[in-house]
């Protein structure tokens, strides 16, 4: 397959601001787009100079010309989207969350495994740097073995502002929430660094329901979390606690820290997504302060000030296109997906479960 390769990408959320740039800097063709608001399509086509607008998505995924599909739509669905480009041969980089339940997500790894096509999960932060750093500095024994993992994120908007308006994400039946949104990135993270999980047990909180009917105005109230907590048991041994919370006045943003039989790793970020920029900080056993270590060049061999998350989902385009050409399927693949998606499954089936013995 010479030449370059030809996508269409379905949502003009995400996918405008990060998918097409992101492929077109990579020297691939967005030849088309799909968007539920057809007008909001037409215009991101126009500021990004891509050619076609499709009103039916079936019309741009049954397209002969494509080679593949990136999908970033809401979650629910994924699961049609994503069988539909499979049966049409194309290769397909899908966003997260991936699906709605283990289910959803074992239909779509085997049927892109049958057709031998390259099927991929936009986990990009695998691809930051700082993350990159620490999968390497694990893998070294820089701080000998990863025992114990304390992750937080709090994030939150302005207190005293108004009921955000109302989005899929506010819906758990939509896919919504805190945990599928930035957990999962977590979770594949971790899974990444330490492997396969054998636990997983969780608590979901929605700490501020309150959201804001587009259309009518009204106050409605999301049932999708805003807040969790969970723990997670490695094969390996390790175990992680994370703590989130979209609902924290002032945000106080994440931190990772990790522990091990030699020292601790570090990470921390100022918002929701790991910068460019990141740092890792160190300390061996016998050190008595964490110090920051300096970032390998092919972490981050270039910058992109576009958007921050552009330098890893750049790097993770790349991948795609290896697969592609190489006929394999990089991870994180629709395999790591189908393995995050069993870990969100057992921590909500968990946390329904501590809300059934308390009420």
């Amino acid at each position: 397959m010479a030449g370059a390769l030809r996508v269409g990408v379905l949502g003009v959320g995400f996918g405008a601001s990060v998918h097409v740039p992101a492929f077109q800097s990579e020297g691939w063709h967005v030849a088309a787009v799909w968007s539920r608001r057809e007008e909001r399509a037409r215009k991101a086509a126009a500021e990004l100079g891509v050619a076609e607008v499709h009103a039916d998505w079936r019309e741009l995924v049954a397209r002969r010309d494509l080679d593949a599909v990136a999908i970033a739509t809401p979650p629910a669905a994924h699961r049609e989207m994503v069988l539909a480009a499979v049966e049409q041969g194309k290769h397909v980089l899908c966003e997260k969350p991936f699906a709605l339940s283990r289910e959803q997500a074992e239909q779509m790894r085997a049927a892109a495994a049958a057709r031998g096509l390259t099927a991929m999960v936009a986990h990009e932060f695998r691809y930051a740097p700082q993350r990159a750093q620490i999968k390497e500095l694990l893998e070294q024994g820089t701080i000998g073995t990863p025992q114990l993992v304390s992750a937080e994120l709090l994030l939150g908007r302005p207190a005293g502002d108004g009921p955000p308006p109302a989005s899929w994400g506010a819906w758990a039946a939509e896919g919504g929430g805190l945990l599928g949104a930035l957990g999962s990135h977590y979770i594949d993270g971790f899974r990444h660094w330490f492997g396969d999980v054998a636990c997983a047990t969780g608590t979901l909180r929605t700490l501020r329901p309150a959201r804001t009917d587009r259309e009518r105005g009204a106050l409605v109230h999301a049932d999708a979390d805003d807040t969790f907590s969970f723990t997670l048991t490695f094969a390996s041994g390790v175990m992680a606690t994370m703590t989130a919370s979209s609902a924290v006045s002032p945000a106080q943003g994440a931190r990772i820290l990790i522990a091990g039989t030699d020292g601790v790793l570090l990470a921390t970020q100022r918002g929701p997504n790991p910068e460019p920029d990141g740092v890792v900080l160190a300390a061996r056993a016998a050190d008595r302060s964490l110090q920051p270590l300096p970032m390998p060049e092919r972490f981050r061999p270039f910058d992109d000030a576009r958007d921050h998350r552009l330098v890893a989902f750049r790097l993770l385009v790349r991948d795609f296109e290896r697969g592609i050409r190489e006929r394999t399927s990089p991870a994180p693949s629709f395999e790591d997906a189908l393995r995050c998606q069993e870990v969100l499954d057992a921590i909500r089936a968990s946390a329904a479960a501590r809300v059934a013995a308390a009420g």
